[in-house]
């Protein structure tokens, strides 16, 4: 027999937890800061997963650490899964929700020495401490001030702490996929825009590489038997960056250009490295097709060109079923006086893979922090408790089905 369904905490007795609980956020966001965890550091995202493994345990979640294979020479930390079910089945109008969050930053080894954590003003500092360090404890925090209140009316909760977002999650991706797999809804803690907004679609991106074969010739004595592959990519660049602006969503970078080995010599072959970004997979495949038509249509006579495609990370797309999860933040917001706005961004993260398995997401449920990658990044703390509230507010919102009166 399930326990029976509950309200919704009030959103503000959970902001009265949450602002008690806020100088415990900031020691834990200050403990993580102080370790090294960059993407191609294993040995620093360990400690972090340990960390956060021993959080999620002590709030009664089923955790693990599952080693990955490499993503690079030193390879790459754990993932840390965490599991815990609720009282409410799926059959009883339970929800299952994923929250996600990384562990890695893109910061080398010794930067948290040279930049430790601090608080200047309300502005907390520190690698990683926005991106994403901020909102992985503001998960944590979370999951907290909901046990505090005795909610459980959801059928199953996911927390996942991925090691090597910040290079595109090689290793974890194919767990980071499989996780999603029959989850209802799923909530990514990136921290927030600079201005408060939450993120209802991230462009998806696909990578491709174009080969060009022309015919090697002496360049002094006959180049005329020659057919110069150089001088196809460099037509075949202009074309491809003439792509920009066909389509409002898409687009087109050609990022990489290698020919020739010896300046003698009439180039024998050029490769291309294109990528294309686009808020819509539909986006996609309209500027795959018309890369591979200009491929097909050399200018140099003589060389020919091959379109393959690398990678592919699909688009969080704003979608009907994200406006759902983005409506009923923005209600939760009002009862606290927190106006939320939502952003699409060409920025890419686990929430475009979560997307892409079919789980309707709504990102940035961080507290608010910017200059991301640089030394200048920051957290304003005065964010903190009204963030923490909103997620976990929104998480008891989503956990269970609202069903009609008996």
């Amino acid at each position: 027999m399930s326990a029976s369904v509950r309200q919704r905490p009030r959103t503000a007795a959970l902001l009265t937890l949450a602002r008690a609980h806020q100088p415990r956020y900031l020691r834990e966001l200050a403990e993580l800061v102080a370790i090294d965890s960059g993407s191609y550091s294993p040995e620093g995202v360990n400690r972090v997963g340990e960390i956060v493994g021993d959080r999620l345990r002590a709030l009664g979640f089923d955790t693990r650490r599952v080693g990955l294979g490499p993503a690079g020479s030193r390879g790459t930390g754990d993932l840390v899964v965490a599991r815990k079910k609720g009282a409410l089945p799926v059959e009883e109008g339970g929800r299952r929700i994923l929250l996600a969050a990384h562990m890695d930053t893109v910061f080398e080894d010794g930067t948290a020495a040279a930049r430790p954590f601090g608080l200047v003003g309300s502005h907390a500092r520190g690698p990683g401490v926005s991106d994403d360090k901020g909102g992985l404890v503001a998960g944590l925090t979370a999951l907290r001030v909901l046990a505090e209140a005795g909610f459980q009316d959801y059928a199953e909760l996911v927390f996942l702490a991925v090691p090597d977002e910040e290079i595109g999650s090689p290793a974890s991706r194919p767990l980071t996929e499989k996780a999603a797999h029959g989850m209802h809804y799923a909530l990514a803690l990136e921290c927030a825009r600079e201005n408060g907004d939450v993120v209802i679609a991230r462009k998806g991106v696909a990578d491709f590489r174009l080969t060009v074969t022309g015919r090697a010739a002496h360049a002094g004595i006959e180049p005329e038997r020659g057919a110069n592959a150089a001088l196809a990519a460099a037509h075949l660049t202009v074309a491809l960056q003439g792509l920009n602006g066909r389509w409002d969503d898409v687009t087109v970078n050609v990022g990489m250009v290698h020919a020739g080995t010896r300046i003698n010599i009439v180039c024998p072959e050029a490769e291309l490295h294109v990528e294309v970004r686009s808020a819509t997979t539909r986006g996609i495949r309209r500027a795959r097709q018309a890369i591979e038509e200009l491929a097909a249509r050399p200018t140099v006579p003589g060389t020919t060109a091959t379109v393959e495609q690398l990678d592919l990370c699909p688009p969080m797309e704003d979608t009907d079923a994200s406006r759902r999860i983005l409506h009923a933040a923005q209600s939760i917001g009002a009862e606290i006086g927190l106006s939320i706005g939502a952003a699409a961004t060409g920025g890419v993260g686990d929430a475009n893979l979560i997307a892409g398995v079919g789980v309707p997401v709504l990102d940035g449920l961080g507290p608010v922090g910017g200059g991301d990658h640089s030394p200048q990044e920051w957290l304003d703390t005065t964010t903190v408790a009204t963030r923490v509230a909103l997620l976990a507010s929104l998480i008891a919102e989503l956990g269970r089905e609202h069903l009609p009166a008996a």
